[in-house]
């Protein structure tokens, strides 16, 4: 009894494409031709076949089916490979599913690494937005940073600056930044590094502020800007202001 090349792959649970192709790579002989042409297949073949799609299942590489098949210290390294990438991939699939549970019970949380998930509630849309743009360039060491950051209870002034209207008048503006410098100044202290993005990215300076200033321009408003703007500049005359106390007194 022979069969044909479709009633082979068949048998074997794949496709006449797939049989054509291990013959132009070697790994299935070709089978002798009856008187009219056509290919005849005998149980061999079929055995052959089914070896290679069960080495190939087990995610074997074709080009490494010969090797495996050897038995010899090669096809035990490929076979020790090939379990660590299955190991790897499992862990990463895991922690795919804890992410997907997590963003089930939450949806807040889809677009947030895990680690900022238990502030996804309550952090507004245009910071959630600012962390996603800052993840691209921010150490984790940064970002850490940022989440213990971010972590502080959240007050009036937070409300009150994210509420801001874009036509708030100068003197409201003023008050808010005296407000806030402050704060701004201790998070500094308690945060060096996110102040320097030379020491808080890994991406090339440049790039990074570039990253910065659109995240900043598209996500607040005109008088956000306006603050933030003076908030740096009561903190640029605080600092300048008790450098020249230091040099009176020395």
């Amino acid at each position: 009894m022979a069969w044909s090349t479709r009633q082979l792959a068949e048998l074997a649970g794949t496709t006449t494409k797939t049989v054509r192709h291990y013959h132009e790579i070697g790994l299935l002989d070709e089978p002798e031709r009856a008187s009219n042409g056509y290919k005849r297949y005998g149980v061999n073949h079929l055995v052959r076949l089914l070896r290679i799609r069960r080495l190939t299942d087990l995610g074997v590489a074709l080009a490494d089916v010969p090797s495996v098949e050897s038995g010899d210290e090669k096809a035990r390294q490929i076979l020790r490979d090939l379990d660590a990438e299955l190991a790897a991939d499992i862990e990463r699939r895991q922690r795919m599913r804890r992410e997907l549970a997590a963003v089930m019970e939450n949806r807040a949380a889809l677009d947030m690494s895990p680690d900022f998930r238990t502030l996804a509630d309550d952090l507004p849309d245009t910071q959630r937005s600012l962390l996603l743009a800052y993840s691209s360039i921010l150490t984790p060491e940064a970002m850490a940073a940022l989440r213990e950051q971010l972590s502080r209870p959240r007050g009036d002034l937070d409300a009150e600056f994210a509420a801001l209207d874009e036509d708030a008048p100068d003197e409201v503006r003023q008050r808010l930044a005296e407000r806030m410098a402050p704060d701004v100044r201790q998070q500094h202290r308690d945060h060096p590094g996110l102040a320097d993005l030379e020491f808080s990215s890994h991406r090339d300076t440049a790039v990074a502020r570039s990253v910065v200033v659109h995240a900043l321009v598209e996500f607040y408003n005109r008088a956000h800007l306006d603050v933030l703007q003076r908030v740096h500049a009561i903190l640029f005359e605080d600092d300048a202001a008790e450098g020249g106390d230091d040099a009176a007194q020395e």
